[in-house]
């Protein structure tokens, strides 16, 4: 499960994050300041994927919560919500080991789109870690290299084309996450693409063909109906 650590003090703000979070498949756990905070990361011994955190916060503010948060850990995603008046806030926290930052007031498309940028990283980051490799993935019998940008199945090289590549990358990113056509399209093409997202779906029936021992009944890549794609082991 995702597991995000949402910080803020103004509880109309801190349900709007949680409920839209929450509504995007992440597990969330909430608190108002700074303190809880970080109990609260030290009582899951620091099991967060990521942190959505307020600059302006009673007690310690945000961005001492990040710079210890940063001490703590390496790997976790920190996303900063600044005022636009805080310019100086948003450098320090980037400065002491924030990942991003989110000006208010914003929509749940852009809080939940860049919550979704910086998971893919951290996690892809951590799989690559957690395999003891730099460059290659490893699921199930499935090895993704991504310095050779190649994919074998059971020791048997899958030729792919480099879109092909992509999309596999980015479930490998995060397997078992459901990723909408937009955000497939957008990841691969680009956001300025301006096909239509049919090209997603030919892509992926490509796929099914050669990494499906039954194309016609997929067990990894799995259709979500109403929702886009997803990888299962």
């Amino acid at each position: 499960m995702k597991r995000i650590l949402v910080v803020e003090d103004e509880a109309a703000i801190r349900e709007f994050e949680v409920i839209n979070l929450r509504r995007s498949g992440y597990d969330v756990v909430e608190t108002d300041n700074g303190e809880k905070a970080l109990e609260i990361f030290e009582n899951y011994n620091g099991d967060f994927d990521l942190v959505v955190l307020d600059v302006m916060l009673p007690g310690i503010d945000g961005v001492q919560v990040c710079k210890e948060l940063r001490r703590r850990s390496d790997t976790i995603g920190i996303i900063l919500l600044t005022a636009k008046t805080q310019e100086i806030d948003k450098v320090s926290g980037l400065m002491l080991g924030a990942d991003d930052y989110i000006t208010k007031p914003f929509s749940p498309s852009e809080l939940v789109a860049r919550v979704d940028a910086l998971y893919r990283r951290v996690a892809l980051n951590m799989m690559r870690s957690e395999n003891k490799f730099k460059e290659e993935i490893k699921l199930g019998e499935f090895v993704l290299n991504l310095r050779n940008r190649a994919l074998k199945k059971r020791g048997h090289t899958i030729e792919l084309t480099q879109v092909e590549f992509q999309i596999m990358e980015y479930f490998f990113s995060s397997p078992g996450t459901v990723f909408s056509r937009t955000q497939i399209l957008n990841h691969v093409w680009g956001e300025t693409h301006s096909g239509e997202e049919k090209i997603v779906d030919v892509n992926i029936r490509r796929l099914r063909m050669k990494i499906e021992d039954d194309p016609s009944t997929p067990r990894h890549i799995i259709t979500v109906w109403g929702m886009g794609y997803k990888w299962e082991n």
